[in-house]
């Protein structure tokens, strides 16, 4: 049977998960297009509860892979499917989500490598990008404080293009608590920061460390920084003033990718 009313009240409840407090009080976020719900039903299918696809939308294959994992799916109009999601442009499929987040012990269970620790980062798109260059670069985990976006934010879901389920992700916790969190784990903590006072190139990447990237607009705080072992800028070789929180990240982190494995960032 198609679904074929946007004003349903299973269809609200579903739309309603792009708040934070819906999301809270329900337990679940929605995934929205086919990336990021091929990523789940891949890497992980316990998580969805269920499948909206558009009729006529061209998405077999996940209709397959929630078919074999005992997923309902459920067969909706465009009016439908415009009406789940806040997207402009629907892509046709929707999956609805029990949260993947992991407590911190476990996110820092491994020994070796580097991960990601995110201060007080509020916008969406800058915190999925993150994630998502996390990932590309092979962080063992990614930590976030419980100042920063929520990370069933629908944007944020949408920006790491399937990464959230690619790698460990522990959220909530002060900033102090995750940096030493992540020290008694024998992690040396960098700050990310303009302001400090040694650059990248001569940081030291190759012992496990953590990454400490703070808030798009004004950075890490002097007290934030005074928590970590060392403060790293990025060097300016042109006119620019700074990077954004974004592509600061995607440096370091491959930077630290670089040294770990001994291969060129490139």
């Amino acid at each position: 049977m198609t679904l074929t009313n946007p004003r349903a009240e299973r269809v609200k409840a579903i739309r309603a998960l792009g708040r934070r407090s819906a999301r809270l009080r329900a337990g679940k976020f929605v995934v929205d297009g086919p990336q990021g719900v091929r990523e789940v039903l891949r890497f992980a299918p316990h998580t969805v509860l269920e499948l909206y696809v558009e009729s006529g939308a061209r998405h077999d294959d996940l209709v397959g892979a929630a078919d074999d994992a005992g997923i309902p799916v459920h067969d909706c109009d465009a009016a439908v499917m415009a009406a789940l999601v806040d997207t402009q442009h629907p892509q046709g499929v929707v999956a609805v989500c029990r949260p993947m987040d992991v407590p911190i012990d476990d996110a820092l269970a491994a020994d070796d490598g580097f991960v990601v620790v995110l201060a007080h980062v509020r916008d969406p798109g800058n915190a999925g990008t993150v994630i998502r260059g996390a990932d590309a670069a092979g962080a063992r985990a990614v930590l976030i404080s419980d100042a920063s976006v929520d990370l069933y934010n629908p944007k944020v879901v949408r920006s790491t293009a399937g990464s959230l389920w690619h790698l460990p992700i522990a959220i909530g916790g002060e900033v102090a608590a995750l940096v030493t969190a992540c020290q008694g784990r024998g992690r040396r903590v960098l700050a990310a920061d303009g302001a400090g006072s040694t650059l990248l190139p001569d940081a030291d990447l190759r012992s496990p460390h953590a990454w400490l990237m703070g808030n798009e607009a004004w950075g890490l705080d002097e007290t934030t920084r005074s928590l970590a072992d060392d403060v790293v800028r990025v060097p300016i070789h042109g006119h620019a003033e700074s990077l954004n929180l974004a592509m600061a990240a995607t440096v370091c982190m491959y930077a630290s990718a670089a040294e770990l494995t001994d291969k060129s960032p490139v």
